[in-house]
């Protein structure tokens, strides 16, 4: 530990003035104030330029005592600390206490600065309460992880800083300001034009705003390239040091989530090293799931995420208190040192395993909500596990023992890459796991159709070839469903080559032969509304009727995607047969009724295109990549490697 009495305050606050400016009024109406925030904020340099600007004259008297101990010390060690930096006496730890503090207390105005007490948290709470009761005129600024937990304690959360530019209308991002900033003191003459300057916004982005990890990474630019050091962040963190460290646990971001790791107990230890095997937000279940066993009971593991959450390592994504279950996500940094601790413990295969499983778990519970009608909550399950689910994927495609859970887990998530424009990330990762599967399982069969179906419109000849050798596993199989699909599929690409004739049969064979509620694919009612479409150039009065059918099929009130497409294939064939009124009526009551909490699915854009061309007087036209096969014009997630190498394997 150090003291100092009335010490020079660190200056160079970027970014912070309005935290600055909250802590001095704080600091001025209130007797006891606690920076609190997460390892390497900047808590210890925001509260020291506070303490600094309290001075006032002879009267007011500032007494720091940083805490440089990184593990927890003996009882007595913080009381023979303060009383020392107190009076300079030096007393032994197993003869302090509270009340020989009391008495050694001066009667001038002091402020007493605590700072990074986390390793003698829990007698800090009990010295501030005796030396507040005792001493009248005494204020206390502390800096820790977490809140000393007195009720007249005000707590300043630092967050770290922003890396949006909305927060500076008129300049960088706080973040971007403080790294231009250390990196100018690093290499004299620095200069970042737009594209550096869009190098840097990545670099904070990765870096998740924290001042340390900025600062780490700002003097770095002496050795790397901006691009190159954006790209050497995004694998990895922890390397990030410096050969000047203001604190001796600012060495390097290593160090700095070190401080938080060695006051954890074994058990936190443990789930902390497992959940940073999460790449996105995780609920407790889905934690329990991971990390329990090995010594570890599942009803440990609640209680470790919040005293996670309490030193910073855990964001809470949702309101703890809310109606749904709570969602966590790691820090960037803290996921880093949890995971070399995870390879340490060689638990990074039990890790991987665990993580397939629960990924096809949650894909087999979205497939059903999607089959069985609850579609907003299939794609809202999706999207909140879609950071796990990209990772696995990507796992999987180097660890040949995962590519079958993976190949099943995009084969249940047909809807998402069919429905919710994700169909060229769905489709290369089928065309990059088939060739790593047994050619004779039955996921390779469906996985085959949907790749066909993805493939489509934009390579006739691939799908084919895939639908060829899904086909003789079907009829073997006896699978109806993949039978009629893979004729839904023919009927596409004979839309897309512009043969509406022979798409019509396809479309016909498809909704004659998918048995009704089959789940794993388009319903027959999505078949009889691409044959409306394709019986709309040669034969309007079946098209009617075709569509009248596909909107009175059973099953299509809980198939909202289906609905939406026999609603356009009404509409369509209205508008090409001179109701145009009618079909614009129809096109914007569909539209309306879209739910607007999920991504803009259900043939949404064939709608819209329709409507555009009644509005501008074109004739009815269709997009067959509009409504038979998936929309993705501009894919939202795009897959890591090029597919077309895979394609001959598959």
């Amino acid at each position: 530990m150090s003291s100092s009495v009335n010490g020079e305050a660190p200056g160079g606050l970027v970014g912070r003035e309005r935290e600055a400016a909250d802590l001095q009024e704080m600091l001025a109406r209130h007797r006891l104030v606690t920076v609190a925030g997460g390892a390497g904020v900047g808590k210890s340099r925001l509260a020291a330029d506070a303490a600094a600007g309290m001075r006032k004259g002879p009267s007011r008297r500032v007494v720091q005592l940083r805490w440089s101990g990184g593990r927890a010390a003996a009882p007595g060690a913080l009381t023979a600390a303060v009383r020392q930096a107190l009076t300079g006496t030096r007393t032994r730890p197993e003869t302090s206490d509270a009340g020989s503090l009391e008495r050694c207390l001066p009667a001038t105005d002091i402020l007493l600065f605590l700072d990074d007490i986390d390793p003698v948290h829990r007698e800090c709470v009990g010295v501030v309460q005796r030396l507040l009761m005792a001493a009248p005129r005494l204020r206390v600024l502390v800096t820790a992880r977490r809140a000393l937990g007195l009720g007249e304690e005000r707590v300043l959360p630092l967050p770290p800083l922003s890396t949006e530019t909305a927060d500076r209308p008129s300049g960088p991002s706080p973040a971007v300001e403080l790294f231009l900033d250390r990196a100018r003191a690093a290499v004299e003459g620095f200069r970042a034009d737009d594209a550096g300057l869009r190098a840097v916004a990545g670099i904070c982005r990765s870096l998740e705003g924290f001042p340390l990890a900025i600062e780490l990474a700002a003097e770095q630019v002496a050795r790397h390239g901006l691009s190159d050091l954006a790209e050497l962040l995004e694998r990895h963190q922890c390397w990030l040091g410096s050969q000047r460290p203001a604190l001796r646990r600012h060495r390097s971001l290593r160090d700095a989530i070190g401080a938080s790791y060695v006051l954890c107990d074994r058990t936190v230890r443990i789930v902390w090293g497992r959940a940073s095997f999460f790449t996105g937000a995780f609920n407790e279940s889905t934690a329990v799931f991971l990390c329990a066993g090995g010594g570890i009971e599942p009803c440990q593991v609640p209680a470790c995420l919040a005293q996670l959450v309490a030193v910073g390592m855990l964001e809470p994504v949702r309101d703890p208190g809310g109606p749904r279950q709570p969602r966590y996500r790691m820090v960037r940094a803290a996921r880093d040192f949890g995971a070399e601790r995870l390879q340490e413990a060689g638990e990074f295969a039990v890790a991987a395993e665990r993580r397939a499983a629960y990924c096809r778990q949650a894909a087999a519970v979205a497939e059903n909500l999607w089959s069985t009608g609850c579609q907003s909550e299939a794609v809202h399950l999706v999207r909140d596990e879609q950071d796990d689910l990209r990772a696995m994927l990507r796992h999987a495609l180097s660890h040949a023992e995962h590519a079958a859970v993976a190949l099943e887990t995009v084969v249940l998530l047909w809807f998402w890459w069919a429905v919710c424009e994700g169909g060229e990330e769905g489709r290369g990762y089928l065309l990059r796991l088939l060739p790593l599967c047994p050619a004779d399982s039955p996921v390779v069969m469906r996985a085959r159709w949907l790749a066909a179906w993805l493939t489509a419109c934009s390579d006739a000849r691939t799908a084919r070839t895939l639908l060829g050798r899904a086909w003789p596993a079907a009829v073997l199989a006896g699978d109806d469903a993949t039978i009629g699909r893979i004729a839904h599929v023919q009927g596409t690409i004979a839309l897309c080559e512009g043969d509406p004739v022979a798409a019509s049969e396809h479309f016909q064979e498809a909704a004659r032969t998918i048995p009704a509620r089959a789940s794993g694919g388009p319903s027959p009612a999505a078949s009889l509304a691409a044959l409306a479409v394709a019986q709309a150039d040669f034969a309007p009065r079946a098209a009617r009727r075709t569509a009248r059918r596909a909107l009175a099929q059973t099953d299509i009130r809980g198939d909202a995607w289906a609905c939406v497409l026999a609603r356009y294939a009404k509409a369509f064939v209205d508008h090409r047969h001179g109701h145009s009124g009618r079909a614009w009526h129809r096109a914007q009551r569909t539209l309306a009724a879209l739910d607007t909490n999920v991504p803009d699915p259900y043939g949404a854009a064939a709608l819209r295109q329709l409507i555009a061309d009644i509005e501008t007087g074109t004739p009815g036209h269709l997009a067959p990549g509009h409504l038979c096969t998936p929309y993705v014009p501009q894919p939202r997630m795009v897959a890591s490697s090029p597919v077309s190498a895979a394609t001959g394997a598959a």
